[in-house]
């Protein structure tokens, strides 16, 4: 093919300008769908050898074109050309050089809106298959994490403050079940990406005897788009996608605030494995959490994936349109940045170093048992409102005296009222607060490990 002709240059009457040419071409980033388009095309072939349109022979030439050129592609010796704009004619060029007319067979029955469209969505599949696999080492890591630190007490917070004393281990399950969910809307989202677009052709469906479900069996697509004008021109698959890995990145974010925070000296929680950090040029004693720090910038850049692919979509009529040639680069980065980030945190986890001793003290600090005191007045009589009122006056003197309400005497706790006995001293430990909430979903050390066994069981 020269600079002057294309697949459908007998329309026109003079070649596409070249900065026009290099503003329309997507093979800068769609032949990243080479192999996907390759799986297609043989299926396609398949299925019209199948129905009788292509002869044995063709087929035998097409399979075997397509196994050289794919070895082509794999060794990096392939030659990609701007001049035929998208991965689809590059290939399809490449075989109609090797074996002649076999080649330019292939294309009957299809249209290059019906087989992006299917390359796309074989693409997708593999990628969410690749980011569970990710999500499911992130949750093993993060169990591992749980089960070590089942009773390593820490302060729970709320607004950031000081709020109830927590186990280590049962804040790394939030974290656990927040990715179980992210799972989950991939495994409901693969569902509606693994159906099959091809046949649809260019937007109306073919007059050739094609066998779609053939196609889709060789796939191994659960079944058929069944109407041709949205086959070729939706996108809310790869949109949902996006939405999914957009909240996983949230997740993600959110945890890496954390380890941020817990890393700093002001509360100095957790210590991070060196080849998760940098230092400073110019301050030769810092230590900075890279790795979290990034994880929550590039969120931004996945959300930003989202809303553009949204953007891309909203204003389109039927049916495919040259706009959805710009959902491939994001939908790429948000699968890159997703699988690099899930790969690195199961790794980045698995080098938490967790310094008790200073999650301890920083429990024992805000009066993170006010609400033990509060519920011991209520199991002895008093209204809960009124042992609410009670407590406050209680942490108002304890911070008047600059300690704790563990450190107040018998007598200073029967100042507020006299409920309060020598047994209210076991509900103000940290120990006492947090074997307390012993039931399903609660922090005590024996509900962590008996979630981190049920968890287990559940990703297995």
């Amino acid at each position: 093919m020269d600079k002057t002709s294309g697949a459908w240059s007998g329309r026109f009457s003079e070649p596409v300008d070249e900065l026009v040419k290099r503003f329309t071409a997507s093979i800068p980033f769609d032949y990243r769908l080479a192999e996907f388009d390759i799986k297609g095309s043989l299926a396609h072939a398949r299925m019209l050898r199948h129905v009788g349109v292509l002869s044995d022979e063709d087929l035998k030439s097409i399979e075997r074109g397509m196994v050289d050129i794919l070895e082509e592609i794999r060794a990096g010796r392939f030659e990609w050309s701007l001049d035929l704009e998208d991965v689809h004619l590059n290939i399809e060029k490449a075989l109609t050089t090797k074996i002649g007319d076999a080649g330019k067979r292939l294309h009957t029955g299809r249209s290059r809106n019906d087989q992006v469209a299917t390359d796309v969505r074989l693409y997708l599949r593999d990628s969410i298959d690749r980011v569970q696999a990710g999500l499911r080492a992130c949750q093993t890591s993060l169990l591992d994490l749980a089960e070590e630190h089942a009773g390593t007490i820490m302060p729970g917070f709320t607004h950031l403050q000081v709020a109830q004393p927590v186990t280590f281990g049962h804040h790394m399950l939030a974290y656990f079940e927040m990715l179980l969910r992210d799972h989950a809307r991939l495994a409901d989202a693969r569902k509606r990406v693994n159906t099959l677009p091809l046949g649809a052709a260019a937007l109306a469906g073919t007059s050739y005897p094609i066998d779609r479900e053939f196609v889709a069996r060789e796939l191994g697509f659960d079944g058929v788009c069944e109407n041709s004008l949205d086959a070729v021109s939706d996108r809310d698959f790869a949109i949902e996608f996006s939405a999914a890995a957009s909240l996983i990145m949230m997740h993600l974010s959110r945890l890496s605030e954390e380890l941020i925070l817990w890393m700093s000296p002001r509360f100095g929680f957790i210590d991070l494995a060196d080849r998760f950090c940098t230092g400073s040029s110019i301050m030769p004693q810092k230590k900075n959490p890279d790795v979290p720090e990034l994880v929550r910038g590039k969120t931004g850049r996945v959300f930003g994936h989202l809303m553009g692919l949204l953007s891309l979509m909203k204003g389109q009529p039927l049916a495919y349109n040259k706009d959805n040639q710009e959902d491939k680069e994001p939908l790429f980065d948000t699968v890159d940045t997703l699988v690099d980030t899930l790969t690195i945190y199961a790794d980045m986890l698995k080098g938490v170093k967790v310094k008790s001793d200073a999650m301890r003290q920083a429990a024992a600090e805000g009066f993170s048992t006010a609400t033990d005191l509060a519920d011991y007045l209520v199991k002895k009589g008093l209204p809960f409102r009124d042992a609410h009122e009670v407590v406050a006056q209680a942490v108002r003197a304890a911070e008047g005296k600059g300690c704790d309400l563990a450190d107040l005497s018998l007598k200073d706790l029967q100042v507020f009222s006299p409920l309060v006995g020598e047994d209210v001293f076991s509900v103000l430990t940290l120990e006492g607060s947090i074997a307390a909430r012993n039931h399903m979903g609660g922090t005590s050390p024996e509900q962590v490990k008996a979630a981190v066994a049920r968890a287990r069981a559940r990703i297995k």
